[in-house]
């Protein structure tokens, strides 16, 4: 009887009374993974449980304690000061990944095209540099109160937030100043001006390209007259004054001279006016605040002889097999990943699929790459600034503003290739 005890009891005391996953979930920091959980969805940033490790001989009796929340560092940007006790930190969680809100119009009728071209840049950019980061797209409509609201939410549980992409949003957002996590916007406001604190904006401009073009032109031409040739449309007329403005602070002089057109056509009247003035009294250079089929019409009947700058808009682009002769020397500002495609900052992301498609949704592309790398940047070097040699050109965040100052590539069109200029100091 003695012996039959003794070996119960050994039985007894080989058994595993306890064993299971001690796995934790980022998003969930107090959770433990559940038997099972490897047939739930997966989102960006969960591990999944690893098989179960060999029992111990003995395990001790289970205690509760309940950790101390844990939190990533703040993320500020240059210029902003810490502030203790925030109510709008995000939720305690488990220190992992950080937490990055992609704010786009997916539903949108009108801007559903651009904005899957931004994701789709912006994933291309994940994918490559993302490690320590995790993305959660937020779509929205159309409309201005949806996006400010989505704003909010995402704002309560995501360290940045990149978006929104229509102006009118942006501008919505700047004038309520409820900035509550840095914010990489994808447009700039209306009207430009002071940006609340904790807001960059990375959106493309028409207005610093034209700048740009003038300062290169300045140094090309020290001493030379401009004639700045504008269309009719609201966003040429917003070029040339940028243009105009930058070359007067740069202490020269020039004139403007209007090209009207309609349905693609420019008006003939106007162009004879204009080679009639050629002829009289040439400038030493021009700048064209037109896009490509009215500058095609224009150059076709004034020749080359006079230097062209223009910005994006100007852009024939590298269609295979189609050379623009009469826009060869056309001196073009625009972002690397059009005219620059052998940079290497350029070469390491993929193409869209569609090769084809057009030259604006393929700057979006990019415009999506460099607002990631600018979101990662603001999570590495909290309160810092920062320099990023990105595919829409060299991104400085100035640390006395905070603003993000971008310049573009400079390039020389030439039978359907673009010749690089090296930037002027």
């Amino acid at each position: 009887m003695l012996i039959k005890k003794l070996k119960a009891l050994g039985a007894g005391l080989c058994m595993v009374l306890l064993a299971g996953c001690s796995t934790v979930s980022l998003d969930e920091p107090h959770g433990l993974c559940a038997p099972g959980s490897a047939s739930a969805s997966p989102r960006s940033g969960d591990y999944a449980c690893p098989e179960p490790a060999p029992a111990p001989s003995y395990v001790p009796p289970a205690r509760e304690v309940e950790p101390a929340p844990v939190q990533t560092a703040p993320i500020l940007l240059p210029g902003q000061e810490p502030v203790a006790n925030a109510g709008s930190a995000p939720a305690a969680r488990g220190a992992g990944p950080v937490r990055v809100a992609l704010l786009l119009p997916m539903n949108s009728a009108t801007l559903g095209a651009a904005a899957e071209a931004v994701r789709a840049g912006f994933m291309a950019s994940v994918e490559r540099d993302g490690t320590g980061m995790t993305v959660d797209l937020v779509s929205t409509g159309d409309g201005t109160t949806d996006a400010l609201t989505a704003y909010a939410d995402a704002a309560r549980s995501h360290d940045v937030i990149v978006g929104p992409l229509a102006r009118p949003a942006v501008s919505a957002l700047v004038a309520g100043g409820n900035i509550t996590r840095p914010t990489v916007a994808l447009n700039h406001p209306e009207p430009r001006g002071n940006l609340p604190r904790g807001m960059l904006v990375v959106g493309l401009s028409i207005e610093d390209e034209a700048r740009q073009a003038a300062e290169w032109a300045a140094r090309e031409h020290p001493q030379g007259r401009v004639l700045i040739l504008t269309g009719n449309a609201p966003w040429a007329q917003r070029a040339a004054s940028a243009f105009e403005a930058r070359w007067n602070e740069l202490g020269h002089t020039g004139q403007r001279f209007s090209v009207p057109s309609a349905d693609g056509r420019v008006d003939q009247a106007a162009m004879a006016d204009l080679k009639a003035r050629l002829d009289v009294d040439p400038p030493e250079l021009l700048f064209a605040a037109l896009d490509v089929v009215e500058l095609r019409q224009v150059r076709a009947q004034t020749g080359s002889a006079i230097p062209l700058y223009a910005g994006s808009a100007g852009n024939p682009g590298r269609a295979s097999g189609v050379a623009m002769s009469e826009l060869n020397g056309l001196r073009l500002v625009d972002v690397p990943w059009l005219v620059r495609p052998d940079h290497r900052a350029v070469m390491v992301y993929p193409r869209p699929l569609e090769l084809e498609q057009p030259l604006t949704m393929n700057r979006l592309y990019a415009l999506g790459i460099d607002a990631f790398l600018v979101a990662r940047e603001l999570a590495l070097r909290p309160g810092g600034p920062f320099v990023i040699d990105g595919v829409t050109g060299r991104l400085e965040v100035d640390p006395n503003g905070p603003r993000l100052q971008r310049r573009e590539a400079m390039a020389i069109y030439r039978d359907g290739n673009f010749d690089p200029v090296e930037a002027g100091p």
